[in-house]
């Protein structure tokens, strides 16, 4: 962090000739910036179109450090335009491990910085360099008074909290649980007052002493008002005169957080243009990679040396995580999730599909008959399919395992003006899998509205299924991090069980029904959900949450039986948010990078748990979790942009970087965090977070990718859950089933002690209805025996009939017809009331 200089600390100066008293030496210069002494300074001609900061640099050598002692480095410096540097310590020679790294404006007038810092590491030769590359015009860059003198004691980094009252700073739904946290040494409950906007008290109660939380190593006591359900803004609590940040009643809170959360992925497409109608002229921007200088492209990339002698075209997609790199294991779950988003509007009761319908969300697509999100996800997929290894060739039918620059690029900088070259990566059995998975679930999402794309589809993800049948153990190197992360997984049995799931639903084909029923994951709660959340490294769970909720050819049985893990599962992250202090439905202190994601997805199977069953006690902790997510937690930090009113804005990107340089934006509203991680692994986190708490580790800086990075897999399950909570109103469970366009005709034979019943179900609307589930009761004891053309499920008196393999579309007009057997005793009567999709059918 950059301080007034206030003189150098006690101890030797390492620094020789830091006023330029006696010429230029020892410094050195890049040849592209040749330098001089004018005035008494070190002044360097930069050039116009450096793109990386790197690309040139004013630096001294042969700088001795001792490990563990601190030092004060300082310096005064101007330029002819205002720019951003980066001022580095580091190793003078590969791989440049930094001591200190920092981002510096400098503008038009002599500004004097100081840097204070711990070495690590012992060095004979560390080097100090300035890099002052990066930017499109050239300019002049004046440097005096460098020094760096050892002895200065490292400064105790004291994150800003703000008010000890920590709130959901967006707000609380009308009839959700509404409660908070107060940090507070005082050992005895504590009065607090809920404050309407015009100062006037809504509610009043006393807090609960919690004690320490171990989470934050913080003494808090918690409070609840959640009685209060009159819709108001501005609200605010007082606890001991401390107040907190203002917030919300009312519903509709999350509506715009579900779009903003998907527009994410349309602002990080790869070879497109971004469009300012879409997305305003602050995040427009050129397409990426399509082979206009300075850029390679993407149109025709060849492997790393040694991997494979042809090459892809692997346009479009989405870039990973505000660098420019494109994964085919991260983009796996990302977009398998967002598909999940959809496909929940065709299968839980209350969840609405409108607002993620044709002509809803800001993609370039709108207006051609195909839901937006699907729209979105068809960028992804494409892009997936394109990995695949080429027929005919070593490893066909496998995907590659990622694409991205053959080395590091540095911040900011975007994506139209990246000149690396661009490269595949070797195949993994992980990206094959992922690939088998998301395009199995793609085949019968596209079916009613792209039946060439959705062949496609299939096409690819049976190959693909194949191919890790085939090479079960091709795991990514672990050690294949240069210009992009290395994404390793030695461990593919849950890509395997999640493939097979996704297949099995799409298909219905036994092959891989026994996949799923003999893997070791499928009857183990804790190896398909683990309580740490799922992630790309764990994938199994998506499977399991797409058996228990899709229709399929399971037996009612086994159907009653992967929803019962669904439900253990979410029972556990349940009793962790009920546990916690800061209510998040999230296990233990084991905070690591991407926590705010494990947390997501922890809020999805409580989410989906909430959707199988009805019961409040899951999505009471889907908001708890977005309770957490923006302000109720131990930092008082809303961690998606755009919401509460301490909400993160620095998050590592190299084109949403307007910390690095003031002409770039910051995150677009709706982008999610990455969250504490006690591995802190960046240079700008072990500068600030030595010993911190779990859930302390956590800095809103640029710089921190180990805390503050954000990607698509954590945009995924935000959009999700965004949604999820959107669809929560008042009274959901008690409303009259609206009417659907459908019409049944309702057919039984009487025989001794059974019946033969004949359904058919007429789509008369004008739209496709893909999946259907049609539901009824019996007003007597008709049980079920045996069914035909389609799924059948009973429970006491609620039937529940869903597809078949093969009809599970309804097209307008259209019908489809299927068949059961039953036993009954005494009277019986048909059923009169039939409801599809949750909407009531007109009868025949």
């Amino acid at each position: 962090m950059a301080v007034p200089y206030a003189g150098a600390a006690e101890g030797p100066e390492q620094i020789v000739n830091g006023d330029f008293s006696a010429g230029t030496a020892p410094w050195w210069w890049t040849e592209n910036s040749p330098a001089s002494v004018v005035d008494g300074e070190l002044c360097a001609e930069v050039p116009a179109g450096t793109l990386n900061p790197w690309d040139a640099i004013v630096g001294q050598d042969d700088i001795p450090l001792v490990a563990g002692e601190g030092y004060e480095l300082s310096f005064t410096a101007h330029a002819s335009i205002p720019v951003t540097i980066r001022t580095n310590v580091q190793m003078a020679v590969d791989p440049w491990t930094t001591e200190h790294s920092s981002a510096d404006q400098i503008t038009t007038e002599p500004v004097t910085v100081s840097h204070i810092f711990a070495a690590d590491a012992d060095h004979d030769a560390a080097q100090l360099a300035f890099q002052i590359g990066g930017s499109e015009e050239a300019f002049t860059f004046c440097l005096d008074n460098v020094s760096l003198t050892g002895g200065a004691e490292p400064p105790v980094y004291e994150p800003d909290t703000g008010s000890p009252v920590r709130v959901n700073q967006v707000g609380y739904l009308t009839e959700g649980p509404k409660s908070g946290t107060f940090v507070s040494d005082e050992t005895t409950p504590l009065a607090w007052t809920l404050n309407a906007s015009d100062g006037t008290t809504a509610a009043t109660g006393t807090t609960e002493v919690f004690g320490t939380d171990p989470t934050s190593d913080q003494h808090v006591h918690t409070f609840d008002f959640s009685e209060v359900t009159e819709p108001g803004e501005g609200y605010t609590v007082t606890i001991a005169g401390e107040t907190s940040e203002p917030f919300d009643i009312g519903d509709g809170l999350y509506s715009q957080l579900r779009s903003d959360a998907l527009a994410y992925f349309y602002h990080n497409r790869s070879g497109i243009e971004i469009d300012a109608d879409l997305v305003g002229a602050e995040y427009a921007r050129p397409a990426g990679h399509l082979n206009v200088a300075p850029n390679q492209g993407d149109d025709n990339v060849p492997c790393q040396p040694g991997v494979c002698d042809y090459t892809l075209d692997v346009t479009g997609g989405w870039y990973d995580a505000g660098d420019h790199g494109k994964y085919v294991v991260n983009g796996g779950i990302s977009v398998a999730q967002m598909m999940s988003e959809y496909e929940r509007t065709l299968t839980a009761e209350h969840a609405d599909g409108d607002p993620l319908g044709d002509g809803e969300l800001r993609v370039p697509e709108q207006g051609n008959g195909i839901p937006d999100i699907l729209d979105e996800a068809a960028w992804q997929l494409d892009f997936l399919m394109k990995m695949q290894v080429p027929a005919g060739e070593e490893l066909a039918g496998m995907a590659h395992h990622k694409i991205h620059d053959e080395n590091w690029t540095g911040l900011p900088l975007l994506p139209h003006n990246d000149p690396q070259l661009r490269e595949l990566h070797p195949p993994s059995t992980a990206a094959t899998l992922n690939l088998a998975a998301a395009a199995a679930q793609c085949a019968r999402l596209f079916e009613p509205y792209d039946a060439a794309f959705a062949d496609r589809c299939l096409t690819a993800a049976t190959t693909a299924w194949q191919a890790a049948v085939a090479n079960p153990e091709i795991y990514a190197d672990p050690n294949d991090g240069t210009g992009g992360g290395a994404y390793s997984d030695n461990n593919v049995t849950d890509e395997f069980y999640w493939a097979a799931a996704e297949l099995f639903t799409t298909t219905g084909d036994p092959v891989y029904r026994e996949h799923l029923v003999t893997s070791p994951l499928h009857e183990d709660t804790d190896a398909l959900f683990p309580r740490g959340g799922l992630s790309w490294q764990s994938t199994a769970g998506l499977g399991a949450l797409t058996l228990a909720t899709v229709p399929n050819e399971f037996t009612a049985a086994e159907m009653t039986g992967i929803r019962a893990r669904v439900t253990e599962a979410a029972d556990g992250f349940a009793a962790d948010s009920q546990a916690a202090a800061y209510g998040v439905p999230f296990a233990g202190t084991n905070y690591v990078w991407g926590s705010n994601s494990q947390v997501l997805n922890n809020m999805v199977v409580l989410g989906t748990a909430y959707d199988l069953t009805g019961d409040s006690k899951y999505s009471d902790a889907v908001l708890r979790g977005m309770d957490y997510l923006l302000g109720r937690n131990p930092l008082n930090q809303s961690y998606v942009t755009g919401y509460g009113e301490r909400d993160s804005k620095n998050q590592h990107h190299r084109f949403w970087a307007n910390q690095l340089d003031p002409d770039l934006p910051n995150p677009a509203p709706g982008s999610v965090a990455g969250g504490p991680n006690v591995e802190i692994q960046d240079p700008v986190a072990q500068d600030l977070l030595q010993g911190c708490a779990p859930a302390m580790c956590y800095v809103d800086h640029i710089e921190s990718w180990a805390t503050n990075e954000i990607t698509i897999n954590w945009n995924a399950p935000l959009a999700w859950v965004a949604a999820f909570v959107d669809d929560l109103e008042p009274g959901d469970g008690n409303e009259e089933p609206e009417e659907a366009a459908c019409e049944v005709t309702y057919t039984s034979y009487r025989w001794s002690s059974g019946f033969t019943s004949y359904v058919e179900i007429t789509n008369t609307g004008t739209e496709p209805v893909s999946p259907w589930e049609l539901t009824w009761s019996f007003a007597d004891n008709q049980q079920i025996t045996h069914h035909w053309s389609s799924q059948i499920t009973q429970t006491g008196q609620d039937v529940t009939a869903r597809p078949a393999a093969w009809n599970g579309t309804i097209a307008p007009g259209a019908s489809v017809s299927f068949g059961f057997n039953g036993t009954s005793a005494g009277q019986v009567a048909d059923p009169t009331a039939f409801q599809l999709n949750g909407g009531t059918c007109t009868t025949a």
